[in-house]
């Protein structure tokens, strides 16, 4: 595979980046930065001097060591050096450095007097006001920075993904139908997975691109058509959700759909890549000069450049294009891998269905255990069930599933964190429990430190078996509680517990950056629905999608496990035998 001068000083800018985030020696940073501007500026290829036998240290900047880390990457795609660095800082810290007016220095500053580890947190410290006492910031550095990062996460036109698939969904419906049509596909952010949507791009294949676009401005919940061309289209529906529409040929569908899904930060590192190759590739195919070599299908056009196809939940420049290069892709989870669900409530507190009819929904929707977590008593508004209450639940399941056939219900309680991080519960009750789901309700606005700590008490607590819903985060809502989401996560592997990623698509919590941290420090993850009803284990598809672009591998789901291997994993964490 060829390595370009730019990948090169990419890697080594990303070092010198990371290193001076940590705090390292301000000497090694600068030999990273000053030999990625040397090899950058170089003017011929770094490696046809290595295939040439030429002493790579006549470059500036280029010692005995750095020598060796070219011929690494060139042999590579990467060094080991850079792989450890992004394993010791949390992977969305990076992405700080994206904000106008934060470099390394002043990352580092906020991450160890603040410890902002994402935008999310940046945003909180600097309308809390904290940013601007620390030393070399102020008042008008904090407001700065709060407008440059308010403007790139502003969502005020994005909606989030299970709204939009509502819209979606009868759109590509309606398109499959029109005469002529060969495929319909969704790309863009949607088909992305990402937990919100601005536009809806969706790709048509078809010869006469004309007849297409007429039919799509003819669709009835069309409020405006803000362009109309022969092969492409614009309408706002009355929902105020822009769709833009793509018309190519098939033999361009490949090329096309590798183009709208994105990300812009994936699709600039392909054509990089593809330049390195001689070749040149966009929404219409790869091309060698004027010759199409590739393009009918994604897989072809991946291939064109050496790479492995890429699943689309992952194309967001966080280095799948590197494991694709190396043959390093995970094997992402897909829904029917997921054999139960950890995480759903029923009549009892806030649910509107029975244990029964939970049970039989979840058997229908190819799951063949349930937990059943209604709420502690500390949730008056959700009728929370006190130890009175919940003997009576345990009971009555028992009993139900001498009765069920394909479906087991496991005892559980998804039970208050309090403030201090004890549990809403005596642990007379949580031992007789299959399963401990501790969640936070209240105080979301603890400061970090504090919020940290009631969580890893929580979490030292005998009978504790998943951290539901980890940030509290309701989206575009209510902005996750100030964590430090690192610490959580190697509390959960030192203690044996687990983390969830909630599915409903209100939450989709765990980020999927904090998922990828999660996976790197092997603590399994637990999907869950999270249904209040029978009709919400369908939700289960979104924490798939969040999964999913998070990096998570079947083999780091807690309930992809069947019931009998999942027994020993949670009896582990209730300090009680295996035979639960």
């Amino acid at each position: 595979m060829p390595v370009h001068n730019a990948d090169i000083a990419a890697i080594f800018t990303e070092i010198a980046d990371r290193l001076e985030i940590e705090g390292g020696n301000p000497f090694r940073v600068r030999a990273y930065r000053n030999a990625a501007r040397s090899i950058d500026e170089l003017g011929c290829s770094v490696q046809t001097m290595i295939a040439k036998g030429e002493d790579l240290k006549c470059v500036p900047g280029i010692g005995a060591d750095l020598d060796a880390k070219i011929r690494e990457i060139v042999a590579t795609g990467t060094c080991a050096l850079l792989q450890r660095l992004r394993r010791t800082l949390p992977p969305a810290i990076v992405e700080l450095l994206q904000i106008p007016g934060l470099g390394p220095k002043r990352v580092r500053a906020l991450h160890e007097a603040l410890a902002v580890e994402t935008q999310e947190q940046l945003v909180r410290a600097a309308r809390d006001g904290r940013i601007r006492k620390l030393r070399g910031f102020g008042a008008a550095t904090e407001a700065h920075i709060l407008d440059s990062i308010e403007a790139k996460l502003d969502k005020s036109r994005r909606f989030k993904l299970a709204m939009a698939e509502q819209y979606a969904g009868p759109l590509l419906a309606y398109l499959r139908a029109t005469p002529g049509v060969d495929k319909v596909y969704a790309a863009g952010s949607f088909r992305r997975m990402r937990e919100t949507v601005g536009d809806l791009d969706i790709l048509v294949t078809a010869r006469d691109g004309a007849a297409v676009i007429q039919r799509f401005t003819q669709y009835e919940e069309v409020n405006t058509v803000l362009a109309s061309g022969d092969t492409r289209s614009s309408i706002v529906l009355r929902s105020g959700i822009q769709v833009d529409l793509r018309v190519v040929e098939p033999e361009s569908a490949g090329a096309a759909l590798v183009y709208l899904t994105g990300s812009k930060a994936h699709n600039i590192a392909l054509r990089r890549i593809a330049q390195t190759r001689g070749l040149k590739i966009n929404e219409y195919g790869v091309f060698r000069g004027s010759d199409r070599i590739a393009g009918d299908t994604e897989e072809s056009v991946y291939a064109a450049i050496g790479l492995a196809w890429v699943a689309p939940e992952l194309r967001e420049d966080r280095g799948e294009v590197e494991a694709a290069r190396t043959n390093r892709l995970p094997v992402l989870i897909e829904r029917a891998d997921l054999c139960g669900d950890l995480h759903a409530h029923t009549k009892a507190t806030d649910g509107r269905d029975s244990l029964r009819d939970m049970a039989l929904a979840a058997r229908d929707n190819g799951l063949s255990y349930l937990a059943i977590t209604d709420h502690s008593q500390r949730l008056a508004m959700a009728h929370g069930l006190d130890p009175a209450r919940l003997a009576k639940q345990i009971d009555e399941i028992d009993q139900l599933n001498v009765e069920l056939v394909g479906i087991t219900l496991l005892k559980g309680i998804e039970v208050d964190i309090l403030e201090d991080g004890s549990l809403d519960l005596p642990d007379s009750i949580l031992a007789r429990l299959d399963i401990v789901v501790g969640a936070i309700h209240s105080h979301f606005d603890l400061p970090r430190a504090k919020q940290t700590a009631r969580v890893l008490r929580a979490m030292d607590h005998p009978y504790f078996s998943i951290l539901a819903h980890p940030s509290g985060r309701l989206i575009e809502e209510r902005e996750p509680c100030d964590i430090d989401m690192l610490s959580v996560i190697r509390k959960a592997r030192a203690r044996g517990c687990y983390l969830e990623l909630n599915a409903h698509p209100e939450r989709l919590d765990l980020l999927d950056t904090w998922c990828q941290m999660t996976k790197a420090q092997g603590v399994l993850v637990a999907i869950s629905s999270d249904a209040h009803s029978r009709l919400e284990f369908a939700n289960l598809r979104f924490g798939i999608g969040q999964a999913r672009r998070g990096w998570l591998e079947k083999g780091d789901v807690l309930n992809s496990r069947t019931l009998a291997e999942l027994r020993p994993l949670l009896a582990r964490t209730l300090s009680v035998p295996e035979s639960i």
